[in-house]
């Protein structure tokens, strides 16, 4: 069974670990020792979010991923690394070396430096992510991490301040003002001239079911979609797309995925979310509660949407990998 998922970071982390302890859960009762049950999961991860820090190339979001299905993910953040020290960082600081809004930590620097150096031997990004998947156990699991592109891009917002408008990058936004710093637009330099890594388009097209996980629609699964060919692929895939709501109550879980859609004038509504995919979308979880309006073509399954733990993670991904199938089934049947 293959299935694609295009992530963020701690919100697709989680909900995919999540769907890999259901399989786990569940393939006892279901696989009957046949391997075309067993899960093969293709991630394609956001980089629309990696800056460049003391020289090192950071991707945020991959770096999740590979910690949370790794295991070695700090669970109190849901980012960097267990049981952290910041001997570096502290350093920096006393060194007067900036940014200190963006703290790293010291076996997370480990990953930024070997990515860097692997980078700078002009090696591309997607077997630089296939080195750091095999440290990180993803293969056995049946994972493989692609980014989204092997072709640097960098989100940048536009922002007001003092009645002037600048653009600073994305995590300075993001982490530095959380946020708060009034949004007018977002600019994703390099993405023009983006083309998807290798593997992102077949594994899409290849897929029994494509999942969204939870993933911030603007700024991770916005602009996964931004790159040239991945939207056309997931109207052309033969896999039903199923999506899982990053708002509950109209409001995130996580992040700031509000101000985001405020930003390009989206209502902070799962509606709203799913209409962003609509013209690929077949299924969408949404929590219990949240309204959301009868939509021709569109499967609608309410969830409790909170990620409380690895159990619960597991329950929500299972329901949507379930509707995933039952809806490729009754393609497959029509």
């Amino acid at each position: 069974m293959r299935i694609t998922a295009l992530a963020g970071g701690v919100g697709g982390a989680r909900f995919l670990r999540g769907l890999l302890h259901h399989a786990r859960r569940t393939a006892p009762q279901t696989s009957g020792g046949n391997d075309s049950d067993r899960l093969e999961l293709t991630v394609v991860g956001n980089t629309g979010d990696d800056i460049t820090l003391f020289g090192l190339r950071v991707c945020p979001d991959i770096d999740t991923l590979l910690y949370t299905l790794g295991g070695g993910v700090h669970e109190g953040q849901g980012w960097g690394r267990a049981d952290e020290t910041h001997h570096v960082a502290e350093e920096l600081a006393a060194l007067g070396a900036e940014p200190q809004w963006f703290t790293l930590g010291d076996k997370d620097f480990a990953t930024h430096v070997h990515r860097s150096q692997l980078l700078g031997q002009g090696m591309p990004l997607s077997a630089v992510v296939d080195r750091l998947s095999a440290r990180w156990g993803l293969p056995e699991q049946g994972v493989r991490l692609l980014p989204m592109t092997d072709t640097p891009v960098e989100t940048h917002v536009v922002v007001e301040e003092a009645g002037e408008q600048r653009a600073i990058h994305f995590q300075e936004w993001w982490v530095r003002h959380r946020a708060a710093l009034p949004a007018e637009r977002f600019v994703v330099a390099g993405l023009d001239r983006a083309t998807a890594a290798p593997g992102v388009l077949d594994a899409i097209r290849e897929a029994d079911v494509v999942l969204l996980p939870p993933s911030n629609p603007v700024v991770s699964i916005g602009i996964i979609l931004g790159v040239p060919g991945v939207r056309d692929a997931l109207r052309g895939s033969r896999a039903p797309v199923v999506g899982v709501s990053p708002l509950v109550g109209g409001r995130p879980v996580r992040g700031h995925a509000d101000v985001c859609l405020r930003t390009i004038g989206v209502e902070e509504s799962s509606a709203a979310v799913a209409g962003l995919y609509s013209d690929f979308l077949a299924g969408w979880l949404v929590d219990e509660d949240d309204p959301m309006p009868d939509r021709r073509g569109l499967e609608v399954l309410r969830r409790p949407l909170l990620m409380s733990s690895v159990e619960a993670a597991a329950d929500m991904a299972g329901a949507a990998l379930d509707l995933g199938l039952r809806l490729r089934a009754e393609r497959a049947s029509a």
